[in-house]
């Protein structure tokens, strides 16, 4: 099972405190996943869809339990490949069902239905929680940690999204909102965000497991840094001996070492003698002995020597 689908199982599981929050939620739930059918008497059938059975549960309860309504629960083969189950809650035809549409911000008081965020169901912050909770259980998905860090809730309502944006700000997360062929999405890709988000709406052991593995892959990107940043500092003093010993070589070859400077003729045999060691290492062989900058200064003249040679300037 994937990272986002423990996270929701998890989610499925948490039950509001408050009646208010239960129907912020089941609100969501029917906001994200619900189709209305109207019949030839301008009766109405409400469903609403998932793919996950505990999801399917806690909305059949919801129902069950904020208004005692005839509930039937459907199971269809999504797809005979992968064998995934479609299951659908169905509200047949009842009385009450305009009061309940109303109730759950589908439709307002002249009849019409409504795209948005029902701003009477989010007024306190429990509320907008429990709403969050069950947008993200309609139609949501994280990324495991792993991976790239992203969070998102996908929705066919422009206004609906903005209103998700506009609730998770609320809480201090910066959601962005982007269109995906004819959905529109409310991100997030800021881990800690994420964390953040998954603590609003309770998924606290999902967000323990996220917290762990994001840590553990800090701690390993941070020692590959250090591994990287090491090797690239021993390649440059490896290549900068292999560059100090041929110079002195060119020297000895074409001038000697015996004509060059006591203070220069004493380092370059040092370094002959210790191709490998550290400017550090070098100065601490030497009579008397010497600072690494010192060190780098007599090796930078041999250089410069080698270098004339070269040019026939000596």
């Amino acid at each position: 099972m994937s990272f986002s689908a423990l996270t929701k199982e998890e989610l499925a599981r948490v039950v509001g405190k408050e009646k208010c929050c239960r129907l912020a939620e089941l609100a969501a739930l029917v906001k994200m996943d619900g189709s209305l059918f109207l019949g030839p008497g301008a009766e109405a059938t409400l469903t609403v869809g998932t793919g996950s059975a505990a999801v399917a549960r806690k909305i059949f309860s919801l129902f069950k339990e904020l208004f005692g309504v005839q509930t039937k629960v459907l199971i269809k083969r999504k797809n005979r490949v992968r064998k995934k189950n479609l299951y659908q809650v169905r509200i047949s035809p009842q009385d009450g069902m305009a009061r309940i549409l109303c109730q759950l911000g589908m439709m307002d008081e002249r009849g019409r239905l409504t795209a948005g965020v029902p701003g009477v169901l989010v007024r306190r912050e429990c509320c907008r929680r429990a709403y969050l909770r069950g947008a993200f259980l309609g139609g949501g998905s994280v990324n495991s940690p792993e991976g790239t860090y992203h969070l998102e809730i996908i929705t066919g309502s422009a206004e609906h999204a903005r209103g998700l944006g506009r609730l998770m700000e609320e809480f201090g997360l910066e959601a962005k909102v982007s269109v995906r062929k004819n959905w529109h999405v409310v991100y997030l890709k800021d881990s800690e965000q994420i964390v953040s988000l998954l603590n609003i709406m309770g998924a606290h052991t999902a967000l323990l497991d996220f917290e762990n593995v994001r840590i553990y892959k800090d701690m390993r990107n941070q020692v590959n840094r250090l591994v990287n940043c090491e090797t690239a500092n021993l390649n440059k003093v490896v290549d900068a001996a292999l560059r100090q010993v041929e110079n002195i070589r060119y020297i000895a070859a074409t001038m000697g070492l015996e004509k060059l400077p006591p203070p220069l003729r004493q380092v370059a045999e040092a370094r002959l003698r210790y191709p490998d060691a550290s400017l550090r290492e070098l100065g601490e062989v030497l009579e008397p002995r010497l600072g690494k900058s010192g060190v780098n200064h007599r090796l930078r003249r041999l250089d410069e020597i080698a270098n004339r040679l070269r040019r026939g300037e000596l």
